[in-house]
């Protein structure tokens, strides 16, 4: 009988109770994606990764070895995933106890181009294997192979699109749908759309491939669309009067009924700012009114509530992915920031009940599904201790690249928002090519912060598990193991106020450095003395973000070639007082949504006594640490007591910016 999914063909060989160990040769990371280790788990087979010796030797003899020569038994059978360069350094003990499996995507999709749909995100590979299953393709070289993902997996056809509707339609698909089209498919998918000489004018290269590109691209012709819109079809401007940054036509089909659809979500979502426009008749094109700021008294409300109606209608279900998680968490941060920036009451009870039921389902998701995301490969950072991996895989396709890494200490998703416009003021050039990213569970600085300088999860570092005196130690042997001299690795913390020029300078010598990471602290000093709540902590942000310092600190770097990478360890919470507990606790100063216990029978005591409080399974974690954290808004204060905190699970602590930074030509 046929696999019903490309997973079933690798589950079937999974038979429990033949074996402590299975060896698992893994070179398209297959047995990392999200659903296939969520069920290898649920069968009883417990995923280590071999990427690591010393890492993985400390979980594997603390975990099972030690307990297996002591006679016991576990409930799990070991399954250690290694890729092909790895194996020879497979210890012999292991070799000859495990048993040797090995899982390709040649083997799944043998008339596919190996080279090419090992690029593809695995996200797609059901969609991939049931088009094999239906259409049984014929041995495929590349570009056929291209052909038929584009089109059976992204649903494109190229040769289709003769017009620009169905141009513009197609890219709106896929930037505001993040269709994550990897560079080899979007490169063929220009190819075959400047073979139509109506494109030639087209910036194909540029806004197919890069989501910044394309909104910016949209950006700059909505003005002269609105223009033509209110004197009757006419263009009443030269083209050079606007000022276009991207060639191509000076106007797009916006008011297409295949088009319009997407135009308020882009404007209540941020991707598109709206813009003065007088004489455009908003009651005669209502669509347009989100995209048109003369009707500023009523932009905030109309943003406010369009978001809290696309976030109602998309909360995520249990078995979403995390990657759907981090796109709704985007969206739900523009709201933030929103409201907690403009000071609108009309939809503040919508949205603390919205709130209440986003976390709710946020908890419930994290407990089932968090573990999954710890091996996921960094193509595209699930997690922190990815953030340094992926920077790797930068530094390995361009040699001669220099990288810096821009830690700032308890920056939430929605502060980011706000921080962002400010450096849009400061620079419109300034590209910003954002993500985000979970952190560790618990959202303390100690632990998360740690993980993205040292690239590692936090069991590797239970020395330090406590403080972050040791991150720039772990930060130099992340990359001296990658292959980057130790001369040519900085690291520096404590920033936020000063002139960044005289402070890089008279630390190291940017030109002789490969890769700087740094930790900008102002954000988690505003937090700890925080009086206000959210909105005090918007206000203080955004006048920090005025000062200039970190708009300096990243232009500075980019003007010395260093390819800029921004993140946070934790964000945070306005929360509520829930009750006390001291017992055997290790927590930050106003980190009071998590507590750290050395045994697991007394933190389940404690628990009992805060039943609002979650039991942490210590996933990842060092041996005697055991969490006891809080989700939504409650904190372990005095009751009634309101403060702005972290170190619990609530989305706005787990979920934090992942930002990379370029610069567009003037």
């Amino acid at each position: 009988m046929s696999p019903c999914t490309w997973r079933d063909s690798i589950l079937n060989e999974f038979v429990p109770n033949i074996s402590k160990v299975i060896i698992v040769i893994d070179p398209d990371d297959l047995l990392t994606e999200e659903k296939l280790s969520l069920e290898l788990k649920n069968r009883g087979f417990d995923l280590i990764d071999f990427k690591d010796s010393v890492e993985f030797r400390y979980a594997y003899e603390s975990g099972y070895r030690t307990l297996w020569d002591q006679g016991q038994q576990t409930k799990q059978t070991v399954v250690i995933r290694v890729c092909n360069s790895q194996w020879d350094a497979l210890p012999y003990d292991l070799l000859k106890a495990g048993r040797i499996l090995k899982f390709t995507l040649g083997n799944i999709f043998p008339n596919l181009s190996y080279s090419i749909i090992e690029k593809l995100d695995s996200s797609f590979l059901d969609e991939l294997f049931a088009a094999q299953n239906k259409y049984s393709p014929r041995k495929l070289g590349n570009n056929d192979t291209k052909d038929f993902v584009i089109q059976y997996v992204f649903g494109i056809v190229p040769y289709l699109i003769t017009n620009d509707v169905e141009l513009l339609r197609t890219l709106l698909r896929i930037h505001y749908n993040k269709l994550k089209l990897p560079p080899i498919l979007s490169g063929r998918l220009v190819q075959i759309l400047k073979g139509n000489s109506r494109f030639n004018d087209w910036p194909l290269e540029i806004i197919v491939s890069d989501d910044g590109a394309f909104f910016a691209f949209l950006q700059e012709r909505w003005p002269p669309f609105l223009d033509v819109l209110a004197h009757g079809n006419h263009i009443i401007k030269e083209t050079s009067a606007y000022n276009l940054k991207y060639g191509g036509p000076t106007t797009l089909p916006f008011d297409h009924e295949d088009i319009r659809v997407y135009i308020d979500n882009l404007f209540v979502e941020g991707k598109l700012i709206p813009v003065q426009k007088s004489g455009t008749n908003i009651e005669t094109n209502p669509w347009i009114k989100s995209g048109v700021s003369e009707t500023n008294d009523n932009d905030p409300n109309i943003r406010i509530n369009g978001l809290l109606e696309i976030i109602e209608n998309e909360i995520p279900v249990p078995e979403s992915l995390y990657s759907e998680w981090i796109d709704f968490a985007m969206k739900w941060a523009e709201l933030r920031a929103l409201i907690h920036t403009t000071n609108q009451v009309n939809e503040l009870e919508r949205f603390k009940q919205i709130s209440t039921l986003v976390n709710n389902k946020f908890t419930n998701w994290m407990l089932e599904r968090y573990a999954g995301l710890i091996n996921l490969p960094p193509t595209n950072p699930a997690m922190l201790h990815h953030v340094p991996r992926r920077m790797v895989r930068e530094l390995e396709s361009e040699k001669n690249m220099s990288l810096a890494l821009v830690v700032v200490d308890g920056l939430s998703l929605d502060q980011w928002v706000t921080i962002k416009k400010v450096l849009h003021e400061q620079d419109p050039n300034l590209v910003m090519k954002e993500s985000a990213t979970f952190a560790w569970i618990p959202t303390l600085t100690s632990v998360s912060r740690q993980a993205v300088f040292s690239g590692r999860t936090p069991i590797s570092y239970p020395k330090s598990i406590n403080t972050t005196n040791n991150e720039g130690n772990l930060w130099r042997q992340f990359w001296e193991d990658n292959g980057v001299s130790r001369q040519k690795i900085a690291y520096q913390r404590s920033l936020g106020d000063g002139n960044v020029c005289e402070i890089l300078d008279d630390s190291f010598n940017l030109n002789q450095t490969k890769v700087i990471g740094l930790v900008v602290d102002k954000v988690d000093k505003i937090m700890h003395g925080m009086q206000l709540g959210a909105s005090g902590m918007h206000n203080q942000i955004k006048q920090w973000c005025e000062g200039g310092f970190l708009f300096s600190l990243i232009e500075y770097l980019l003007d010395n070639n260093y390819q800029v990478w921004l993140t946070s360890d934790h964000g945070n919470i306005e929360c509520n007082g829930k009750g006390r507990s001291f017992e055997g606790s290790i927590a930050e100063n106003r980190g009071e949504r998590a507590r750290i216990y050395p045994t697991l029978e007394l933190r389940d005591s404690v628990a009992k006594t805060l039943p609002f409080a979650i039991k942490w399974n210590p996933i990842g974690l060092p041996p005697g640490y055991f969490p006891l954290v809080t989700e939504g808004d409650d904190a372990f204060v005095k009751e009634g007591e309101t403060i702005v905190g972290h170190g619990g699970i609530s989305m706005e602590e787990v979920i934090v910016p992942l930002v990379k930074f370029e610069k567009r030509s003037r």
